[in-house]
C-alpha cells in the first residue's frame, strides 16, 4: 500500500511540475502577444495551435521522439522570426514564412544553395526571401514566401531598361505586324 501511495504521489508530483511550467510559459506567451494587432496575434495563435496537435499526436504515440522534436523546434523557430519581424516592422502583416533545416531545403528549392552562402535579404527563385537562421534545437533556416506583387516588381526589374513599363508579351524591340491578306479582283 505505501509502495502505491509513493509512486502515486510521485506519478502526481511529476505531472505538476511538467504541466506547471508548461502553462507557466504559454501565459507568458499570451501576455507577451498583446503588443501585437490582430493579425500576428492569430498567426501566434495559429503557432500555438500547430504545437497543441503535435504534443496530442506524442501522447498517443503517433509520432515518433524525434519528429516531435524536429516539429516543436520549427514552431518555435517561426515564432521566433513572426516576433522579430512584427517588432522590427512595427507593421501588423507577415509574410508565409517557411522554416526548413538544411537538409529540408530541397522541399523549397529545386536546387538549393549551400546554407553557408545565403545572404539575408537575398531573393531566391524570385519566390523566396532569406530571412536568417534560428538555432531551435537544430538550425533552422527561414524564407518568407514573395506575394504575387513582389514578385511581378523583380521580374519588372530584371527587365531591360527600355522594356520595363510594357506588358512582358510585347517588350520585343520590333514592332509586331502582322501579313495583311492579299486578294485579287
Amino acid at each position: 500500500m505505501t509502495t502505491l501511495l509513493t509512486s502515486f504521489f510521485s506519478l502526481t508530483t511529476f505531472f505538476v511540475l511538467v504541466a506547471f511550467p508548461a502553462s507557466a510559459i504559454q501565459e507568458g506567451n499570451r501576455a507577451e502577444e498583446e503588443e501585437f494587432g490582430p493579425v500576428v496575434r492569430a498567426y501566434l495563435g495559429y503557432l500555438r495551435n500547430e504545437q497543441e496537435v503535435v504534443d496530442d499526436r506524442v501522447s498517443r504515440h503517433e509520432v515518433s521522439a524525434s519528429y516531435y522534436r524536429r516539429n516543436s523546434n520549427r514552431i518555435r523557430a517561426l515564432r521566433l522570426m513572426a516576433i522579430r519581424i512584427a517588432r522590427e516592422t512595427r507593421n501588423d502583416y507577415l509574410p508565409e514564412l517557411e522554416a526548413v533545416t538544411a537538409k529540408e531545403m530541397r522541399v523549397l528549392l529545386e536546387r538549393p544553395p549551400r546554407p553557408e552562402t545565403l545572404r539575408v535579404g537575398e531573393v531566391l527563385r524570385s519566390t523566396f526571401r532569406f530571412l536568417g537562421s534560428i538555432r531551435s534545437g537544430e538550425r533552422f533556416y527561414l524564407f518568407a514566401r514573395l506575394d504575387p506583387y513582389e514578385q511581378a516588381e523583380l521580374m519588372e526589374m530584371a527587365r531591360p531598361p527600355s522594356n520595363r513599363g510594357q506588358p512582358a508579351s510585347l517588350g520585343r524591340s520590333q514592332p509586331v505586324t502582322r501579313s495583311r491578306r492579299v486578294t485579287s479582283p
